[in-house]
Parts: C-alpha cells; sequence; structure tokens
C-alpha cells in the first residue's frame, strides 16, 4: 500500500519556447483526495503546466512524482496508465460518434473475431452514470447533445478508465448555472470518494465553494499555495495579478436617450432545428445604457446576435439603427450604419489566428481611406493605428503589431477585438459572451471599457450567461427563454433567484408596450 501524502508532485518543472518561459520552475504538489485549485492570469502557464502533466507537452526540466515515485509521461497514454485523466477547456470528441463510442474511444474491447464488443461497456457505462447521477443517452450522437453533456461525457471518460488524479481545464466556461452547480457538487462527491483533483478556473467564488488548497501562478511563475479557507477572494485576486482588483466596479446612474437599436417581432430560423430560434422579439437600446441579454445558453441569445450582426437572415421582423433600417443589410452594410461587435467566440467569428495583430485590427476597416494608398493596403498606416491600440488598451504583445494573434492569451485576444469594434466609434456596441474564460484582471478591464463605452453615449447590449456580470453591468435586463423575451427587469429590483426562475421557463413576464414604456421611465 502506498503510503505516500501526495497523489502528483510537479517538481521544478520548468517549459521553454525561445526566450519564453511558460513554466519557469514551478513546483505544485497534489494531495490525496483533495480539490487543488490552480489560479493565474491568462498566459501565467497553468494549461501548459497541466498539458505537461497529462503527457500533451514534455518539460524542460525538472520531474513528476505518481505516488511518490518519479515517473516519465510522453505522451496521454503513459499519464493514463498512472491513472492521470484531464477534462479539457475545449472537449476532444468525435461529433459524429456517440457517447458510449466516445466514452471507449482508445480502450475498445473486441471479440475473438476482432469486432468490437461494446455490451462490457455500456453495463460499465450505464452503472457509472447512475452512481454519479448522469442522466445521459449512451447511444445520443454528441452532435446531439448539450455542452453540459459533453462535459459529463469527458468525465465519464475518466471514471471509465479508473484515473484516481482528475484534471479540470476552466470546466465552468461554457457552462450554465444550474450546469456549474451539478459540476462543483459532482467535483465534492469525486474527492468525497478517494480522487484528486486539480482545477483550473479563473472564478474566484468556485473556488471559495470547494477547492481545499489554491496554488498561483503568474507570468509562469509559482507564487504561492495556501488554504482556501484562510483568504478572502479578494486577497486571491490580489495574489493573482499582483496588485488590487477591482471585483465590483463603481458604475454612475446611466443617463439613456433616444432608441439607437429598435427590434420589432423578429423571427429567426434555427439553423440545427424544425424550430424558430428566435420568435417574435421586440425591444430596444437606447443611447447611453447598458441593456443585458441574460438566459441560459441555447435560449436563442446566439441566433439574436447572429441576425442583429447580419450572420444569419431573420425570417420575419424589422431591425433599425437610429431609425433606418437594416434588417436586410449585409453584415459590411450592417457595421458602417455604427455597430461594433464582440462575438461570443472570437477564434471563429472575432479573428484571424493565423495573421497579425496589424493584419485582425483593420479587418473591419481596411478599405476605407485611411489605409489604402493607390489600391493598396498602407500598411505604414496600419502599424502606427495598431501601435497605438496597443498602448490605449493594454494589450500585451510580444512582437507589437506583427505578433501573431492565434499565438495571443485569451483575454489579450479578446481585447485586440474590442480596440478594433470600439476604434470606429460605433453608435451600437453589442458584446456576447465578452469575458467568458477570462481571468479577474481581464475582466475588470473590459467591464471598465463597456462602462466607458456607454458613458460616452454609446448604446451597449450585453449578452451574458455570468448573473454577477449581468447585475453589476446592466442598466436594464432583459431574460430570453424558448427564443422568447420571458421578462425585463430593473436590475436594482430583481434578484438573482428571480432571474433564474425566468431564465429556467418556471416563471413568465407578459409585457406590451405600454408597460414598457413605463418601466423605462420607472428606470429612469
Amino acid at each position: 500500500m502506498n503510503t505516500c501524502e501526495y497523489a502528483v508532485e510537479l517538481e521544478h518543472i520548468s517549459k521553454i519556447y525561445g526566450n519564453y518561459y511558460a513554466n519557469d520552475d514551478v513546483t505544485i504538489r497534489l494531495r490525496r483526495g483533495e480539490i487543488h485549485a490552480l489560479l493565474g492570469e491568462n498566459g501565467a502557464g497553468k494549461s501548459t503546466l497541466m498539458n505537461i502533466l497529462f503527457g500533451l507537452t514534455l518539460p524542460d526540466t525538472g520531474c513528476i512524482k505518481v505516488g511518490g515515485k518519479e515517473v516519465h509521461i510522453k505522451n496521454p497514454n503513459d499519464a493514463t496508465a498512472y491513472g492521470i485523466g484531464m477534462v479539457h477547456q475545449h472537449f476532444r470528441q468525435v461529433e459524429c460518434f456517440t457517447v458510449l463510442e466516445n466514452i471507449v474511444l482508445g480502450t475498445e474491447d473486441t471479440n475473438r473475431l476482432g469486432m468490437l464488443d461494446m455490451t462490457a461497456a455500456r453495463k460499465k457505462v450505464a452503472e457509472l452514470a447512475e452512481q454519479y447521477h448522469f442522466d445521459i443517452d449512451p447511444d445520443a450522437k454528441i452532435s446531439d447533445i448539450t455542452v453540459g453533456m459533453q462535459q459529463r461525457v469527458e468525465i465519464l471518460k475518466m471514471l471509465y478508465r479508473e484515473n484516481n488524479v482528475l484534471i479540470f481545464d476552466e470546466p465552468t466556461a461554457v457552462l450554465t448555472p444550474q450546469e456549474i452547480e451539478q459540476l462543483l457538487k459532482l467535483m465534492k462527491e469525486l474527492a468525497d470518494s478517494g480522487k484528486s483533483i486539480l482545477f483550473i478556473t479563473h472564478k474566484l467564488n468556485e473556488i471559495k465553494a470547494i477547492a481545499d488548497r489554491c496554488s498561483v501562478l503568474r507570468k509562469g511563475k509559482y507564487i504561492d499555495t495556501f488554504n482556501v479557507a484562510d483568504v478572502t477572494e479578494e486577497e486571491m485576486s490580489e495574489r493573482m495579478v499582483g496588485r488590487k482588483v477591482h471585483l465590483v466596479l463603481d458604475k454612475t446612474p446611466a443617463q439613456p436617450g433616444e432608441d439607437v437599436l429598435t427590434v420589432e417581432n423578429l423571427t429567426i430560423r434555427s439553423e440545427t432545428a424544425p424550430k424558430d430560434a428566435v420568435r417574435d422579439v421586440s425591444f430596444s437600446v437606447r443611447k447611453g445604457e447598458i441593456v443585458c441579454i441574460a438566459g441560459i445558453d441555447g435560449n436563442g441569445q446566439s441566433e439574436l446576435v447572429y441576425g442583429l450582426t447580419g450572420i444569419m437572415k431573420p425570417e420575419s421582423g424589422s431591425i433599425r439603427i437610429c431609425g433606418k433600417d437594416i434588417t436586410e443589410c449585409s453584415i459590411r452594410e450592417k457595421t458602417c450604419s455604427g455597430i461594433g461587435h464582440v462575438p461570443e467566440d472570437r477564434l471563429k467569428y472575432g479573428l484571424v489566428c493565423d495573421s497579425t495583430l496589424e493584419e485582425n485590427m483593420i479587418l473591419q476597416s481596411y478599405y476605407t481611406p485611411r489605409f489604402q494608398n493607390n489600391g493598396m493596403l498602407n500598411f505604414g498606416e496600419a502599424g502606427k493605428y495598431s501601435e497605438d491600440m496597443i498602448k490605449e488598451f493594454n494589450i500585451a504583445a510580444s512582437r507589437g503589431p506583427n505578433t501573431m494573434a492565434g499565438g495571443m492569451s485569451g483575454g489579450n485576444q479578446q481585447k485586440l477585438v474590442i480596440a478594433r469594434e470600439l476604434s470606429r466609434d460605433p453608435v451600437l456596441f453589442i458584446a456576447s459572451q465578452p469575458v467568458r474564460g477570462l481571468d479577474v484582471g481581464a475582466i475588470e478591464y473590459i467591464h471598465t471599457r463597456l462602462l466607458k463605452a456607454r458613458d460616452e453615449g454609446r448604446a451597449v447590449l450585453l449578452v451574458s450567461f455570468e448573473l454577477s456580470e449581468v447585475m453589476n453591468l446592466s442598466d436594464r435586463i432583459l431574460v430570453m427563454f424558448n427564443g422568447e423575451i420571458a421578462g425585463e427587469f430593473n436590475p436594482e429590483t430583481v434578484t438573482t433567484q428571480e432571474l433564474g426562475l425566468y431564465m429556467a421557463g418556471a416563471k413568465r413576464m407578459v409585457i406590451n408596450r405600454d408597460e414598457e414604456k413605463e418601466m423605462k421611465e420607472e428606470i429612469e
């Protein structure tokens, strides 16, 4: 019997890329049966360290011990052999395979004829699902299930392989509040059953809720390890960033003006289901206010934004900017009408990762006279503009305008997109999940820019699944459920519990246009 106190020890780990230290002499020790949080800003080296433990990356120096004995983990198969499993931030699943096929992939049983034998696997997966209260269909295709269900598949994959050390890399970044609560409860159960958990997250409240100890990385270096019960969220954020961070920003009352965005009876067909993703939605956003669309993911928020910005075509209804109908306009025409857009998926819709920061910075304006020179791009002006944006928006770019966008941290990629969109002086600024997966330092900065945009007189439409963000930033809250506006609220008078009921469809508010006008006057 192994009596070592630690399940895993990473000792003096360094990983160097050229002159850049992703990890610089980092030592982290995970006790048996504990939940150990790993905290740090974007680019602090957390994922690199966990990729080393899981065998996806080889360290340049240092060693790994499992159960007190030094081991050599050269690939994920080695990690699995030592009882180490990992749920990645971006799931690694075959979408056309079933749940069961994804779980057993790489560990399949065969019969005497060499054919797949799924009988034993199906039984074992069913037992695990029952043990951990997973209501999941083993024959459902990955492409047909929710993100929360996909994460359960990843967890079942680790449990099926009987992993004892479980790595969760930003596991709540794409989950609804209810799914987050379920996941945290499950992690507690896993730890109580003897599993050892490494938990990478930016969310301080989650660390306080379930972690026993926490280690902090900053710019690749190990800073500190402490008992979570002994520190406050403010102290944790200061250790992570190296300065005091304002978790709740001071916000002056809004001074709303005339309507900038007017949406009437908008309906948008779903691309993946035989129904309307957005159904007969009407609302407005005024100059100098932040209106937040709240709700559980998958209730039409994405399609609504796609319809407003031109990515999807509305089935019916109208969209007006400052009185001008832009319903049938192209993406560029909508952009030129005064819309700035920070998409929920910056890698898919916001950036060209194989291009430089400079090239990404002028994506929305390369065709304007400022960046044209007799039909050729004026790279001198583009470089100067990018340098100005780097300074104004505090973007960390190792090679300045020539930095590849795909090599930047998530927080700096988001700052790039926000800088590009705000620098065009939009009258309507749409920010969809603007701080998803970001650390508290980046969140503080981006929230500050959103409030600044509001106070400069822009209309701001914020889409967020984070109730704390909704309550802290919004001047009005619209809850979407099942493709419709289920209610409109004043953040000063509504509670998060009440919002949760509307988000889950348990309650619904019927608002006519006269009631909407009265509510706006009340808020003012």
